[in-house]
């Protein structure tokens, strides 16, 4: 098995439900499995596609659940996201039964979290993993090797079964069926969407602008639908783990962009199946866009694994000064200049003129792995 940066046995607790998010196929079943095999309690796991474990725990029936529950110590549930009204279950699970301990995992955070949101506030801890980050990397590569690879992460991104394949062949497969299989079908299935083809295009759509200012009335115009289903639809798309958005840092002055966002996706592979472009960096012109999407996501998975509590945004005026990502926690702004190549660069005029107390660095090919594991500011 692959490191990850969580270990399950650090966050349960008896009677608070642990509830893992998480993308298809990042490896949510693998990490649960893998804490199962070494533990000493008592446990049941289920899935929630199965309908008999579906008809039990939606029907909110005390006395079937408790029995469903009884003689064990630990109760996992996997895609619990398929189970309706999961969120109420799990409440009786943690308020009725002594010292029990509850896992539910779960591929859809707009279906699970919706649902396990309010029944659970103040019973449940939250942990999201994503496609492997490189600071859960350094334990299969040391720093060299993961510079060496740093071409396969910007084309094939990170998932599990991506970075075990040994061939391109494998996995541009791989990626395709993730693409086609599991994040569009379970999108368009959880969210009853009518327009399947419109959602690839506004995919793709967003990555060919990869880094670059996104507006939505331009991205309707193009797609010929509303800007309140373009809005929705991306709604959809950020609480899937497919894309992040970033929005416009400003202080209120005249001259900073605020209306328009920047959206990246979680993953490179997923970017390049989308438009199913793989070549080598020899035949294609975006590789500064991809190294801006892979250090901003993983720098991004480090805030969530690492717990950083601060605000992330970029930076532009309309004169067209601009710095790729910015860092506000507590009263400090950091300000992070992404380049592809190795140059010096100075932080634009604006800025230093309006925010003289924050720092600037240019995060390059040369130092990005120290800016994607070490600690925060």
């Amino acid at each position: 098995m692959l490191w990850r940066f969580y270990d399950i046995q650090d966050y349960i607790k008896p009677n608070k439900a642990l509830i893992i998010y998480g993308p298809r196929r990042v490896g949510k079943t693998t990490l649960l499995s893998h804490f199962l095999n070494k533990t000493n309690l008592k446990y049941r796991l289920d899935s929630g596609d199965n309908i008999r474990i579906q008809q039990i725990l939606s029907s909110q029936d005390f006395n079937l659940i408790k029995e469903y529950a009884e003689g064990y110590e630990l109760i996992a549930i996997d895609e619990a996201q398929e189970i309706p009204n999961i969120g109420k279950s799990l409440k009786i699970l943690v308020d009725q039964i002594p010292n029990i301990y509850v896992i539910a995992t779960g591929s859809s955070s707009f279906q699970l979290s919706q649902n396990a949101g309010e029944p659970l506030t103040g019973r449940k801890n939250t942990l999201t993993l994503f496609p492997l980050a490189q600071l859960e990397l350094l334990h299969e590569y040391n720093k060299f090797d993961l510079k060496e690879k740093l071409s396969d992460f910007l084309l094939f991104g990170s998932y599990p079964d991506v970075i075990i394949a040994k061939t391109k062949i494998e996995k541009i497969t791989i990626l395709k069926e993730l693409v086609e299989s599991y994040l569009l079908k379970d999108i368009l299935a959880h969210e009853k969407l009518k327009g399947p083809q419109v959602l690839f295009n506004l995919l793709k759509l967003l990555a060919f602008q990869v880094g670059q200012l996104v507006s939505l009335s331009e991205l309707a115009t193009q797609l010929n639908i509303d800007v309140k289903t373009v809005g929705r639809y991306l709604d959809i798309l950020q609480k899937s783990f497919v894309i992040y958005k970033l929005s416009g840092f400003s202080k209120n002055l005249r001259k900073e962009i605020t209306t328009k966002s920047k959206y990246y996706f979680w993953d490179n592979g997923i970017r390049n199946g989308i438009i199913s472009q793989f070549n080598d960096f020899d035949n294609r012109n975006d590789f500064g866009q991809l190294f801006e999407n892979f250090i901003v996501m993983e720098r991004m998975k480090k805030h969530s694994y690492k717990q950083f509590y601060g605000e992330n945004y970029f930076w532009r005026t309309y004169d067209g000064q601009e710095i790729d990502l910015i860092e506000t926690i507590n009263n400090s702004i950091n300000a992070y200049e992404i380049k592809s190549s190795v140059k010096n660069i100075s932080s634009p005029i604006e800025w230093k003129n309006n925010y003289p107390n924050s720092s600037f660095e240019v995060i390059n090919t040369e130092n990005y792995l120290s800016f994607i594991m070490h600690s925060s500011r």
